[in-house]
C-alpha cells in the first residue's frame, strides 16, 4: 500500500522528492516522518507495485530495503537500471553488512547512483546525516530518464579514424607523496569523433580489440606520446616518467621491447624514463611469451607497472614472476575505501604487498583530501586522480606543470 497516498506524485514539482519502499509499515513511516522534518517531500511505500507507480524522474533520492517478500531489492536494483534510473540510491537493511556492501557494489556495477547504506537498526542521526548529504546538493528537477545509444562504428570507419589522425593523447599527472611533486604522468586516449564529439575510452577501446586494431592504436599513443615528452621535457626542466597502457595483444608480439626502444631512441628518450603498464588480462592469456616480454623490458631499463591490481585472482598468482617496479591500486578500492571496511582493509594489504615486494605502490582515483590523507598517512607512494588533475591536453599540462 500506499502510506502517503495524498502525496503520490503525478507530476513534476519544485519540490525536493524521496520514495521509500520498505515492507515494514512502521520502517517506511519513520523515514518519511524523518524526511519531512527536513523539508523534504518523501513518499513511502510497503509494496514494489505502488513504488513502480510512483517511481518518477523528478525522484532524487530513493530509499530501499533489500529484504522486500516478492521482489528482493537486487531485483529491484536491476529493474533501476533497466528504467534508467538517474535518482540517488540508500540502500537499507538488517542483513550483515558486507551484504550490502556488496549489493552496493553491483549498483555501482550497474552503473546506478549509491548514495550510502543504512544497517538497521539505524540512529536517527545517521539517517538524517544520509538525507542531507544526497538531498543539499541535489538540483531541484531532474533530467529525465533518457537512453543513449551505444557507439555504432564499423572497422573502416576506425581504421579511417587512425588515418586522419582523430585520436588525442591525454596525461594525467603523478604525485610522489614524499616529495610532493610530480613525478611522471599517464598517457590516455581519446577519440575526437566529428559526430558524436570526444569519446572516452571504454566507448572503443573494446570495438577496437575486436576490429584486431588496438596494438595499431597502442603504437599511434606511444608514437603521441614519446614525441610530446621530449616537449614536456624541454618546457620543464625536469625529466618526468611516461606511463603507457599496453593491451594484451601487444604484449604477445615478441618484438615489443626492440619496438619501444627504437621509438624512444627516435625520440631521444631515455627508456628509464619509459613505464609499461599491464592489466590482468595482459598476463593471462599466454604467461611464457609476457614474461619473456617483461623481463626484456625491464632488462632494457624500461619499468613495469601492475594496473588496476586487486581486481582479478590470476594476477595475484603471478604476481611473484612479474619483474614489475610499481604496483596501482584500483580506483574502486580508493572510491570506497573511507566508508567500506572490506575496501579499506584491501587497500592496506595492497599497500604492505608492493613494499614487500620491493614496489612502489600508487593509488589512482584519488578525489577527496580525506582519500589523500588516508593514503599518506598509511605510507602509500604515489597517487593520480582528480584531485589533482582530469587527464588534460598537452598545452594544458604545460600550463599546470607552470611552463607557460
Amino acid at each position: 500500500m500506499v502510506i502517503e497516498k495524498n502525496e503520490k506524485i503525478n507530476k513534476v514539482n519544485d519540490a525536493l522528492q524521496i520514495l521509500v519502499l520498505d515492507d515494514e509499515q512502521d520502517m517506511g513511516e519513520y523515514v518519511a516522518d524523518v524526511a519531512k522534518t527536513m523539508n523534504f517531500n518523501c513518499i513511502a511505500t510497503t509494496n514494489v507495485t505502488d513504488f513502480m507507480a510512483n517511481l518518477h524522474p523528478n525522484i532524487q533520492l530513493i530509499v530501499l530495503d533489500l529484504m522486500m517478500p516478492d521482489m528482493d531489492g537486487i531485483e529491484i536494483l536491476r529493474f533501476l537500471k533497466q528504467q534508467n534510473c538517474k535518482s540517488k540510491i540508500i540502500l537499507m537493511s538488517g542483513v550483515d553488512k558486507r551484504v550490502l556492501e556488496i549489493a552496493e557494489e553491483l549498483a555501482n556495477e550497474l552503473n546506478l547512483f549509491i548514495g550510502g547504506h543504512l544497517l538497521k537498526p539505524f540512529r536517527k542521526a545517521e539517517l538524517e546525516n544520509l538525507l542531507k548529504n544526497n538531498m543539499v546538493n541535489s538540483p531541484k528537477t531532474v533530467v529525465p530518464h533518457s537512453y543513449v545509444s551505444p557507439l555504432v562504428i564499423t572497422k573502416n570507419e576506425f581504421q579511417l579514424a587512425l588515418d586522419r589522425n582523430e585520436f588525442l593523447v591525454y596525461y594525467q599527472p603523478q604525485i610522489d607523496l614524499i616529495t610532493n611533486r610530480v613525478f611522471g604522468v599517464e598517457a590516455v586516449v581519446r577519440w575526437q569523433h566529428p559526430e558524436y564529439g570526444l569519446i572516452l575510452p571504454k566507448s572503443f577501446i573494446s570495438k577496437a580489440e575486436s576490429f584486431k586494431l588496438i596494438e595499431q592504436l597502442d603504437w599511434y599513443v606511444a608514437k603521441k606520446a614519446l614525441c610530446d615528452l621530449q616537449i614536456i621535457f624541454e618546457k620543464y626542466k625536469s625529466n618526468l616518467t611516461l606511463s603507457l597502457n599496453a593491451s594484451p595483444y601487444s604484449l604477445q608480439n615478441i618484438k615489443y621491447p626492440d619496438m619501444i626502444i627504437a621509438l624512444a631512441t627516435a625520440n631521444g628518450i631515455d627508456p628509464k624514463n619509459i613505464t609499461v603498464e599491464i592489466t590482468e588480462s595482459g598476463l593471462i592469456q599466454e604467461l611464457s611469451t609476457a614474461l619473456d616480454i617483461f623481463t626484456r623490458l625491464r632488462m632494457k631499463n624500461i619499468k613495469l607497472s601492475i594496473d588496476d591490481f586487486g581486481t582479478g585472482y590470476a594476477m595475484m598468482q603471478q604476481l611473484r614472476h612479474v619483474p614489475a617496479n610499481e604496483l596501482k591500486i584500483d580506483k574502486s578500492f580508493i572510491k570506497d575505501m573511507l566508508a567500506h571496511e572490506n575496501a579499506r582493509i584491501m587497500t592496506l594489504k595492497i599497500i604492505e604487498m608492493g613494499h614487500e615486494l620491493g614496489m612502489k605502490v600508487l593509488a589512482e582515483g584519488v578525489e577527496t583530501v580525506e582519500q589523500l590523507e588516508f593514503l599518506r598517512a598509511n605510507f602509500c607512494d604515489r597517487v593520480q586522480g582528480y584531485f589533482y588533475s582530469r587527464p588534460i591536453s598537452l598545452s594544458d599540462l604545460l600550463k599546470w606543470l607552470k611552463c607557460e
